[in-house]
């Protein structure tokens, strides 16, 4: 993730977010009304602007602050972010709105489990032929994975006390508690107990090549500004853009499903383009860590904050467990991933066949 100049601060890399934002203010007061085609228009061409500066300023922040810790800042980030829209929509009490955690969630994981890894993967082998990661860091992201998507999107179908999708007041109170356990567990390994788990095997000169390219403290400083700036303007464009794309939908006759789906591949794609930049240039380790922590985190860290706006503010009822044919996606995402990331090498195979996944996913969220 080296930059050729990473003694300055490129103008577009702070000013798309400022103009992103500019435009948000407007539409706030009324000036610039978001179904006027023009703002469409550029609130698109901005969205796209601010996911390539969101990106630049997590490598930046990356390289500062070295692995792992510069993965989990952009996932937390973004999920942090991610969290607080999925509360307020989930509190103005719309209609679909008990199902939007469970909506986004899911289709977040999926699209980590099929597109990002399978793109990591395929993109990764045809430049290296064969990529090599630890299993060890592997292995313990998705130990943790794969019960926290259990807890919260499939045994919420199998309980007595409430009938599902929904669990009970305590056991809602339960899964919040574990899985927020869980992800504080996962962090503590990732960043203290094993951190060496989560480090690309790297060569001397490639790590002096590294070190060579942190940025000065000035310009770290500056992303570490605009990098949530960035990362706002995506969340909130991508909500201004919801309403034409929920029309678009409608008139094409697809499920509403579609909708969540777009925005959350809006919403994941700078972890996606820095995970798949990583896995590029030869350093999987890096692309997984910022693939499956994010999937980590949006469990992690939404699931017991949602609960815990369900609980407090009049006691909303979140519907959280998959459907049948969901669920079966679910669990053979994470089987699939499980036996690809099983041998510490993968091949263009295994990141192929994450991506057919993904189509099946994408296909029967349009076509269920």
């Amino acid at each position: 993730m080296a930059h050729s100049a990473p003694d300055r601060v490129p103008v577009w890399t702070w000013l798309l977010p400022c103009l992103a934002g500019l435009l948000l203010i407007l539409k706030t007061v009324g000036v610039a009304p978001q179904d006027w085609v023009s703002v469409q228009l550029l609130a698109g061409l901005l969205l796209g602007g601010s996911v390539f500066a969101a990106v630049h300023h997590a490598e930046v922040l990356a390289l500062k602050l070295g692995e792992p810790f510069g993965s989990i800042l952009l996932a937390v980030a973004v999920t942090v972010i991610e969290v607080g829209l999925i509360v307020a929509v989930f509190l103005s009490g719309a209609p679909g709105s008990e199902t939007v955690a469970r909506d986004t969630v899911y289709a977040a994981v999926m699209i980590v489990l099929g597109g990002i890894v399978g793109l990591c993967l395929v993109l990764g082998a045809g430049r290296h032929r064969v990529q090599q990661f630890q299993l060890q860091g592997a292995s313990a992201a998705l130990n943790v994975l794969a019960p926290l998507a259990m807890f919260s999107l499939v045994l919420p179908n199998f309980t007595f006390t409430v009938h599902g999708p929904y669990y009970s007041g305590l056991q809602l109170e339960f899964v919040a508690v574990s899985s927020l356990v869980l992800y504080g567990l996962f962090v503590f390994v990732q960043t203290v107990r094993h951190r060496d788990y989560f480090l690309d095997a790297i060569s001397d000169d490639w790590a002096d090549e590294e070190a060579e390219a942190v940025s000065p403290a000035w310009v770290v400083a500056v992303s570490a500004l605009f990098l949530p700036i960035a990362l706002a303007s995506i969340v909130f464009l991508a909500k201004i853009l919801s309403h034409p794309l929920e029309d678009a939908v409608a008139a094409a006759g697809l499920p509403r499903a579609v909708v969540g789906v777009v925005i959350a591949v809006i919403v994941m794609l700078p972890e996606g383009m820095a995970s798949v930049r990583a896995a590029m240039g030869n350093r999987l380790q890096n692309a997984l860590n910022l693939a499956l922590g994010s999937a980590i985190a949006s469990i992690g860290l939404t699931i017991p904050t949602v609960a815990t706006a369900s609980l407090l503010w009049g006691g909303r009822q979140l519907a959280l467990g998959l459907d049948e044919g969901n669920m079966v996606l679910l669990v053979l995402g994470l089987f699939m991933t499980s036996q690809a990331l099983s041998t510490g090498r993968t091949t263009v195979l295994q990141g192929g066949v994450h991506l057919v996944l993904f189509g099946v996913f994408l296909m029967l969220a349009a076509f269920p």
